[in-house]
């Protein structure tokens, strides 16, 4: 299979190098990178002047195509009609060495693959346990391994509004378990959701698919919209020996106002992506839930080293949530 790189950036020359110098070390390399670059300065495309990457262009986009979305749609339109599968990363990742040769392998196990997203090994520990393990209320376990459980979901559990479905399947009422909760157990799992920055996609999909551009700039939960759109055509998975590390460079973030107005509006386009028409019990559970993080990051001013960053959060969440009474984001 021919497959195509695109890297979306903005404003993150050192963390892009790290990550093509692990590209060079794949033991299957791509027939294309595309660097789509959003900056506003000449730095990311200096520092790859310096250095050859085979098979790499770059691309640098105007006004009119920044942002995460537009620029993964711009990406898309400069692939090489001979390309199979597209993938994309997040351009402050690494990968392990196998990474791509793991990831094509699983559209020859399962054909029917539309989609296959690698696995962030470096985030979060996990312990193996047996079949008959009881977990701790701050424990979540999923076939046969367990990590621990943050405070959001430790007290949604208590009130009886965690999660229904598996990891990587979005609840009739949103708030998922994202693809995040799933083990390192080398199995491929069946998803509906795949994180965008460590994804794959036969090209034939973008015939009649692309990214929305109501997911301006940084583009939170694009990559929720797009798969759920997605896994209502076809299969979607994820493969856990596709291993890449994810080291969430600080630039190009939104701040935290912008960011927690962001998680509220976007989290509700996106739980309408999938649930269109919500009967009342699954309103009124999105509601709950939102509000009750908001209350959490509202407690972290007292609790979190980081006081400044979580009352802007808390103050964005909150005025994302009244504007929905007046302003909804119109689905596209």
């Amino acid at each position: 299979m021919k497959f195509s790189l695109i890297i979306c950036t903005y404003m993150r020359p050192e963390p892009l190098l790290k990550l093509l110098r692990s590209v060079q070390l794949q033991t299957l390399y791509p027939d294309e990178i595309l660097i789509i670059d959003g900056s506003t300065n000449n730095k990311t495309e200096f520092i790859l002047n310096k250095y050859y990457f085979e098979n790499l262009k770059y691309l640098l986009v105007d006004d009119e195509n920044r942002g995460l979305t537009k620029q993964r749609n711009f990406g898309i339109n400069k692939v090489n009609d001979a390309v199979e599968i597209v993938c994309f990363l997040d351009d402050d990742t690494v990968l392990e060495s196998d990474y791509f040769e793991n990831l094509l392998k699983t559209y020859e196990t399962f054909p029917e693959a539309l989609g296959v997203g690698g696995y962030i090994c470096n985030e979060i520990k996990w312990e193996k346990v047996t079949d008959s393990y009881i977990p701790k209320i701050n424990e979540f376990c999923f076939d046969g391994w367990k990590r621990k459980d943050g405070s959001r979901f430790v007290l949604r559990k208590k009130l009886n509004l965690d999660s229904n479905c598996r990891p990587g399947f979005s609840p009739s009422f949103s708030h998922g378990r994202s693809v995040g909760f799933l083990p390192p157990s080398g199995k491929t799992y069946q998803v509906e959701q795949l994180m965008g920055g460590v994804s794959s996609f036969k090209k034939s999909i973008f015939n009649t698919l692309s990214f929305s551009t109501y997911f301006e700039g940084y583009g939170l939960y694009e990559d929720a919209d797009f798969t759920l759109r997605v896994s209502k055509t076809g299969k979607l998975y994820l493969n856990t020996t596709a291993k890449l590390g994810h080291f969430h460079a600080e630039s190009g973030r939104p701040n935290q106002y912008r960011y927690g107005k962001m998680v509220v509006r976007n989290g509700w386009y996106v739980w309408r992506v999938k649930n269109p028409n919500p009967i009342f019990i699954d309103s009124l559970k999105w509601n709950v839930i939102t509000i009750l993080l908001t209350f959490i990051r509202f407690s972290n001013v007292l609790t979190s080293n980081n006081k400044k960053e979580a009352l802007t959060e808390a103050i964005g969440r909150t005025i994302g949530w009244w504007s929905l009474v007046f302003n909804k984001p119109k689905q596209g």
